[in-house]
């Protein structure tokens, strides 16, 4: 199947595998709620269980070193891409409010970002991970 939009997840390369994978649940969380007409059905098991909707496409899980991430972000701002953003800061919170908080003490031209999730056109998102790899 072929979409006209594009989910691509970043997350920097250097950080310990727990938090990539706690950046990465929380940027899809992110993009989910930003997008709920992108979201597929609810699963139902042969039992009759019902089960939570997933996001109906794929998403790409890119790696990147600082710049690159940077990189992305800057695109993803300048052609108006949904975003998702998470910052090294709020690895030492314990809840939304205060992830919220320290994300707004950031420098709004250089935030320290350890990941950010973008969706929008596929061409958009596209130039947007441009030169970045797939994580292994």
């Amino acid at each position: 199947m072929e979409f006209d939009t594009k989910v691509a997840i970043v997350v920097l390369d250097d950080l310990a595998i727990w938090q990539k994978l706690n950046v990465t649940a929380f940027l899809a969380t992110g993009i989910a709620g930003a997008a709920p007409e992108a979201m597929g059905e609810p699963y139902e098991d042969a039992g009759g269980r019902q089960h939570a909707r997933l996001l109906g496409q794929p998403m790409m899980i890119y790696q990147s070193d600082p710049a690159g991430l940077l990189r992305a972000w800057r695109q993803s701002i300048e052609r108006e891409l949904t975003r998702a953003v998470y910052v090294r800061a709020m690895f030492s919170t314990g809840h939304d409010a205060a992830n919220r908080e320290v994300f707004k003490q950031e420098s709004v031209e250089t935030p320290d970002l350890v990941g950010i999730a973008i969706r929008g056109a596929k061409k958009g998102v596209d130039k947007a991970v441009k030169g970045l790899s797939l994580h292994p």
